[in-house]
């Protein structure tokens, strides 16, 4: 399989060899990078919904230089492009689509989607990504 090419060793036989290939790896930081712009994040928004890499290396991927790139940061983009997609379908508004992770929201206890994804925890990601999954059916 081509893809195993690119893999970074690991002991960790459960990952994916996906998550490890360099060209899924910089079509997905590129797709994250494109929707931070949408969703108008600041820099250490955007930095903690990737699992907080250093500041370099979160510069780096910016700029297209892609090194090792976790696959725990792999799976973060993945919900997060999930999340957006789950979005465009249920909203056609360009300012519910990239203003809804800004509402507050009751189900969160009146935090926006945003303050708890930022938390760092990948399972706070996931729970926005299952809510818009209940939502849209």
């Amino acid at each position: 399989m081509a893809i195993a090419q690119n893999r970074q060793p690991t002991a960790d036989s459960a990952v994916p060899d996906v998550l490890y290939d360099k060209t899924v790896q910089a079509a997905g930081l590129r797709a994250f990078f494109a929707l931070a712009d949408k969703w108008e994040l600041k820099t250490a928004d955007a930095m903690a919904l990737l699992g907080d890499p250093k500041e370099r290396t979160y510069y780096n991927w910016k700029q297209g230089k892609i090194g090792f790139v976790p696959p725990d940061t792999m799976r973060r983009i993945g919900y997060l492009l999930g999340i957006h997609k789950a979005l465009r379908i249920l909203y056609r508004n360009r300012d519910n689509l990239y203003g809804w992770i800004r509402q507050p929201n009751t189900r969160l206890g009146g935090q926006s989607p945003l303050e708890r994804m930022v938390k760092g925890d990948m399972a706070d990601i996931a729970l926005i990504r299952q809510m818009l999954d209940a939502v849209r059916g």
